[in-house]
This record gives structure tokens, C-alpha cells and sequence, in this order.
């Protein structure tokens, strides 16, 4: 199986001397989901949580609600000529009696570490296709100083960005800030997924209550994810989009954007921070 970290020779330049040293990268290795043995999407992504990540990404896209909607998870043996495991295919194996959704036209797709969904029409499909639509009732509400002190314990939490400096962060936390749980991932997406995906592993969706943080920008995916996945908050350190914001505002999510210390934008949702 892949590793989360991989050491690569590089020269350094400091006040102008130069040096041979290793270096830690994070590592990147594709990933191949395939629903009840058929391909359904290929992302890039740092190895670790990948089951997670897989039942994540079923759950943005609408497929998967219940826990019981899964009969079982599994890396593919043979996925190469030769036969062997490479740990980089994971097959999703709907339980008996659960749709199977038309996976051929719209989402056979290969996704980059940075993608993202664009198109008004995806506004629709998500406000349609979600399982946890009570998002606009949730009555959570979060003290402004407890949302400015989230990125640095989502920093502090960090381990590998510690290391290599490369890699994207998802904390979800209570309305009080305790952080519940991180993932890092070199894909702000896929950093969302594995939290979603260890949430309804668990038997947590919807994860109402909860508010998410990104350590990158608020895309229109990102807040998709969240929308499907019943979150009520989310909170990212940089810009969100304009489809992102749209989003929110339609679901009724709080979305805030250039978390930095005290300061924030409020994009959506305002009632639900208190100052």
C-alpha cells in the first residue's frame, strides 16, 4: 500500500550555498472507485482512509445514506496484468436492494486533486438528490471568537502538513470547538470525503450541529459535500466561490469565508454566528 509520505533527493539553496539533502513530499497515487465492480471515478489522492474516502464520495453523490446501504468494502485483488494488489482500486459493494444509479454518463469521470463541479444545473441536482434536506431548520449556533480560534487547532492538529508542507486539511467540529476529527489529504476534496465517509461509517450522518473547516478555499464541491452529507456550517480560511455561495444560500447553510483570527466574511447563514 502506498505511503502517506515518500523521501526524494533535492538540493537546497541557503544564503546562496547550495546542498544534497532529503526531502519529505506527500505522497499522490490515484485512486479507482468502482461501484459493484464497475469503474465509477478515479481521483488523486494522498493513500490512507481510502474506504472512507470512497463511501464519502458515494454519499456527496447522492448514492449512499444509511449505513446499511453498504455490504461491504474491499480493495481489488488482481487489479494489474500480473494480478497483483496494487491498493489503489476500491470496490463498493451496494447491499441488496439499493439503487444503482446510472453511472455511465455523467460521473465515469477522471478528477484531478482540485476539481470541482461547475453549472447552475448542479444547483438543483444537489438541493434534489440529498438525504438529509433539514439543513435550513438546524438550529446550531456558533460564537464568533470559538469559529476564529478553529484554524489554529486545525493547524496544531496537522501531522503530515508538519513534515511536508503539501497537503490540504478538513477538521469537523462542534458548535463549541472541539475538534471530532481531521483529515489530510493533498485534495481539499477529497480531505471532505474522508470525513464524510468516516462519519457515516460510523453511523453519524446527518452530522447535524457540526460546522467544517477547510484550510483552503470554499468551493461549489465542497459546499455540495457538505450539503449532502447534512452539515449545517462550513468554514474555510480563504475565498469561497459565487456558485459556492449560491449553494448555501439556497440550503440554508452558514458559509464563511478568510477565516483569519478574529476576522471573517459571512457569506450565508449569518444568524447562526453570534458576536
Amino acid at each position: 500500500m502506498g505511503r502517506v509520505t515518500e523521501r526524494r533527493r533535492v538540493v537546497r539553496i541557503r544564503n546562496g550555498g547550495a546542498g544534497v539533502r532529503p526531502d519529505t513530499l506527500v505522497a499522490e497515487e490515484p485512486l479507482e472507485i468502482r461501484l459493484n465492480g464497475n469503474p465509477l471515478a478515479i481521483t488523486m489522492r494522498t493513500p490512507g482512509d481510502d474506504f472512507a474516502l470512497a463511501v464519502g464520495f458515494l454519499v456527496s453523490e447522492g448514492v449512499l445514506g444509511a449505513a446499511s446501504d453498504v455490504q461491504a468494502v474491499t480493495y481489488c485483488e488482481g487489479a494489474t496484468e500480473d494480478g497483483s494488489n496494487t491498493y489503489n482500486v476500491v470496490n463498493v459493494q451496494l447491499a441488496a436492494g439499493v439503487p444503482v444509479p446510472d453511472i455511465t454518463l455523467e460521473r465515469n469521470v477522471y478528477t484531478t486533486s482540485s476539481c470541482g463541479l461547475c453549472g447552475k444545473a448542479s444547483l438543483d441536482a444537489v438541493r434534489t438528490a440529498t438525504r438529509f434536506p433539514g439543513i435550513a431548520d438546524d438550529p446550531v449556533r456558533v460564537p464568533a471568537e470559538v469559529l476564529s480560534a478553529m484554524p489554529d487547532r486545525l493547524r496544531e492538529a496537522q501531522k503530515v502538513f508538519d513534515r511536508t508542507g503539501g497537503l490540504h486539511a478538513a477538521g469537523l467540529f462542534t458548535a463549541q470547538g472541539e475538534l471530532l476529527d481531521l483529515r489530510e489529504d493533498v485534495g481539499r476534496h477529497n480531505a471532505v470525503d474522508k470525513i464524510v465517509g468516516r462519519a457515516y461509517q460510523s453511523g453519524r450522518l446527518p452530522l447535524a450541529g457540526a460546522v467544517l473547516l477547510v484550510s483552503g478555499r470554499a468551493s461549489f464541491e465542497l459546499v455540495q459535500k457538505a450539503v449532502m452529507a447534512g452539515i449545517p456550517v462550513l468554514a474555510a480560511v480563504s475565498a469561497p466561490s459565487s456558485l459556492a455561495v449560491d449553494l448555501a444560500l439556497e440550503s440554508g447553510m452558514t458559509l464563511v469565508g478568510f477565516l483569519r483570527g478574529p476576522d471573517m466574511n459571512i457569506y450565508a447563514g449569518e444568524e447562526r454566528i453570534t458576536v
